[in-house]
């Protein structure tokens, strides 16, 4: 299998070193969710997923839940509501969309709030290595003193404080040495939730929250490292700066893996534009297996734009392809083994979705084409027509799995229990 690395910029061989594949991916800050953005990211790495299982490989997959940030704390302001009550019953929310795109569940679904131990620990072993400094209770990392800053998002230093700026930064902090620089740990303010620490109350920052969750769960190095293009810089940019220091090993992540942005009305799907188009409203109107076809239509690294008419389009080969997976072709002698051949080359090949659709779609046709379809129970055929006959849908179910589709029916088991076994932790 190859993939493209944002980090080199190139289509590389994908090479995992353990027996298991580590995958990380950021979670969502749970409020507002779950908008098609997310879904594209979160079906993205479970089709991914699933193309490594049906492949003979296992994957330890951890995301995490961004459940004390400051946008959680605006909202819950905003609703005059606790923000753990505002996060839990989001990510309730996040978590009934995702059963129902039949999206495979991490092994490791933690709270950031979970993870303050290690957050402090971080934090006091970069002070330590005088890459961070403390001022007033606040700890800041300092950015020039990581040389490789801005490896992974190949953006110019004189750009990037503009861009963090968009995304959350506060260049005007008086306690920073550099504008660019970011939290490790937020002395509490008046009315925000806080934890004890050596440099007072406070909470952590958004960046070391992920790092210290990876790494814990999944090790100082991991395979690959995934979530929207929009996180490169700064998040991911400032993960890097602050695991590999912290742990001692280089590289952070072997492969870092990043879906495009997905748009509408003119401009980036986001919470701040208000132009979302929500995962629970579409499947008022849709079956589950719809919206996971059109959103694979996309190749992961494309940016697209929401477009009704094309839903319909996927809508409609769902309905073919359920009649596929559920017929016995008759006349048709399909070759099972070579589309799932082609099917499995072209997810190979950096995940080309668009292209393995293309593979799955073929053979429902071919499926669909074979005409007088036996309705006979396979004991009263012969046996060798019997095999011949379910082969070709067969197939077709395996392959569609992998794209999570379910062609009508329940909701996989391991999908349902093992987001319910999340689901408790925010109850």
């Amino acid at each position: 299998m190859v993939l493209y690395n944002t980090l080199s910029q190139r289509i590389e061989p994908f090479r995992p070193v353990g027996p298991a594949v580590t995958f990380y991916v950021c979670g969502i800050t749970p409020y507002d969710t779950t908008h098609l953005g997310h879904a594209f990211t979160y079906t993205v790495a479970d089709i991914l997923i699933r193309h490594l299982e049906s492949q003979g490989r296992p994957v330890l997959y951890a995301q995490n839940v961004t459940d004390v940030d400051d946008d959680i704390l605006r909202k819950a302001r905003e609703v005059g509501e606790d923000w753990r009550s505002v996060g839990n019953r989001w990510t309730a929310h996040f978590i009934e969309d995702m059963q129902a795109l039949n999206v495979r569940p991490p092994d490791y679904f933690p709270r950031a709030s979970s993870a303050i131990d290690g957050i402090v620990a971080m934090a006091e072993g970069l002070l330590k290595q005088g890459l961070a400094y403390e001022v007033g209770g606040n700890i800041y990392y300092h950015v020039a003193s990581w040389p490789d800053f801005g490896e992974l998002s190949h953006i110019p230093r004189a750009d990037m404080l503009a861009i963090a700026n968009e995304r959350g930064n506060r260049p005007d902090d008086p306690n920073k040495r550099d504008p660019l620089d970011f939290v490790l740990w937020q002395a509490q303010a008046p009315g925000e939730p806080a934890w004890d620490s050596p440099w007072g109350p406070g909470r952590p920052g958004w960046h070391i929250e992920c790092s210290t969750l990876s790494t814990s769960l999944l090790g100082n190095t991991i395979d690959l490292h995934g979530g929207g293009s929009d996180l490169i810089f700064p998040h991911h940019e400032c993960e890097i700066a602050q695991s590999e220091p912290a742990t001692g090993s280089r590289p952070f992540v072997r492969c870092w893996m990043h879906t495009a942005m997905v748009e509408h009305e003119g401009a980036k799907m986001s919470k701040s534009l208000g132009n979302l188009i929500m995962v629970a409203d579409l499947l008022r109107h849709w079956p589950a297996d719809a919206l996971r076809l059109y959103l694979a239509r996309h190749h992961y690294r494309q940016a697209w734009a929401h477009d009704a008419a094309e839903l319909e389009t996927a809508g409609r080969l769902a309905e073919k392809l359920r009649a596929a997976a559920a017929a016995v072709s008759g006349a048709a002698k399909v070759d099972a083994r070579g589309f799932e051949m082609r099917f499995a080359e072209a997810l190979d090949d950096d995940l080309n979705t668009p292209a393995a659709l293309g593979v799955l779609e073929e053979l429902g046709d071919a499926i669909l084409a074979g005409g007088a379809f036996s309705i006979q129970p396979a004991a009263e055929r012969g046996q060798a027509d019997a095999e011949n006959s379910e082969a070709g849908p067969q197939a077709l179910r395996r392959m569609g799995a992998v794209f999570g589709l379910r062609f009508g029916r329940g909701i996989d088991a391991r999908v349902s229990e093992g987001w319910a076994k999340h689901l408790a932790q925010f109850s």
